[in-house]
């Protein structure tokens, strides 16, 4: 055990002075701090709408499989009025249905990563049997970056 001795009111220990960290040294380690940071963030940034529009376009893909697999097994895609929602609540025209529906585990149909509803329309725009859309960040139709349409007839785009 170390020893303590009494020297002018103080207590103090009998091993080396122990030294903190300086001021300076603190102001060098925070300056590197801000400079890696400063490096950094303007490249996460913008990873954030990168990121949903990745997330809209593989629920589309699941979507559209989905939408696929409710033809293979009925012979009728969903109409318009019918919608998504026809891939988790058994519509009264779909003879084959699987348990859990075609979207297992949902109650509700996604939303897209920014809250809003993907919209399907049956039949689709120049001849294809349906669409489903993201409208974007914006939630419109139209627009570009982030605002812009997010479709299964894009999805390679």
């Amino acid at each position: 055990m170390e020893s303590l001795s009494f020297r002018k009111g103080l207590f103090r220990s009998s091993r080396p002075d122990v030294r903190g960290f300086t001021i300076i040294e603190i102001m060098v380690v925070v300056i590197i701090i801000g400079i890696l940071a400063g490096m950094l963030i303007p490249q996460l940034v913008g990873r954030t709408d990168e990121a949903r529009i990745t997330k809209a376009k593989a629920d589309l893909r699941t979507l559209s499989t989905a939408i696929d697999l409710f033809k293979a097994d009925n012979g009728f895609y969903p109409s318009t009025d019918q919608g998504l929602r026809a891939l988790i609540v058994q519509p009264p025209e779909a003879k084959h249905w699987p348990e859990g529906g075609y979207l297992k585990g949902r109650a509700e149909v996604p939303k897209d990563p920014w809250g809003n509803p993907y919209a399907y329309f049956c039949p689709g725009g120049e001849g294809r049997p349906y669409d489903i859309i993201c409208y974007g960040a914006d939630g419109k139709p139209g627009g570009t970056g982030v605002n812009a349409d997010i479709t299964t007839y894009n999805l390679s785009e």
